[in-house]
């Protein structure tokens, strides 16, 4: 992956300064938090184990998920989420593509983000991300797993890649955010207008009556 940076570290706040960067090698639910018992390895690990790069200047998470996805939105990361309606497509299921979205608390001042990469089962996925633990730096082949009740990944652990094992801590999370637009995304959208018999009179290829204009 190749990429210029010229940012300012800051959580994963959006500053005036921060510019988008284009090529340079780098070579390779609770408010807050709550603790919980340990969670075993996904096997995934042991083929390709995540790992961390330090870039020569240090990344924030919002221009790094902005630069390696298709969702184009600006501001700090928690802002995303509301941001993307009606823009992008949103839901509580992970796609590859898709960006998650961190909710802001105590420990996330300004929220975070991060791509998924790879999707391990319903609960299990891999992301890449940057300036984890404010850092700077690029966390690449993370898992992260689905803790909430509902399979509705709003409750989430992230895995901790020096110590080999999920981080403790639990955040919130709002969902993903899909590169497509809201329609694409719901499902039930699309099946109404993919089947035929499902179509209002009107238009054979979109079911919209267009009268005569």
């Amino acid at each position: 992956m190749t990429l210029v940076a010229t940012l300012l570290l800051g959580g994963c706040a959006a500053t005036q300064d921060a510019v988008d960067w284009v090529s340079d090698t780098i070579g390779a639910s609770a408010t807050g938090s709550q603790q919980a018992v340990a969670l075993p390895a996904p096997p995934y690990l042991s083929e390709t184990p995540s790992r961390i790069v330090t870039p020569r200047n240090r990344l924030q998470c919002v221009p790094y998920a902005r630069q390696i996805s298709k969702v184009s939105i600006r501001g700090d990361a928690w802002t995303w989420w509301p941001s993307a309606k009606g823009r992008y497509g949103r839901g509580s299921k992970p796609k590859v593509g898709s960006v998650l979205v961190l909710k802001r608390t105590r420990h996330l001042r300004h929220g975070h983000i991060a791509v998924v990469t790879r999707i391990l089962s319903s609960r299990e996925i891999i992301i890449d991300h940057a300036n984890w633990l404010s850092r700077g730096r690029l966390h690449l082949g993370t898992p992260v797993r689905d803790v909430s009740t509902n399979n509705d990944w709003s409750a989430v652990r992230v895995w901790y890649t020096a110590g080999k094992k999920y981080g403790m801590r639990t955040y919130p999370a709002h969902g993903f955010i899909y590169p497509e637009s809201p329609m694409a995304a719901n499902p039930v959208q699309q099946g109404f207008l993919a089947d035929p018999a499902a179509r209002p009179t009107g238009h054979p290829s979109t079911g919209l009556d267009l009268g005569n204009s």
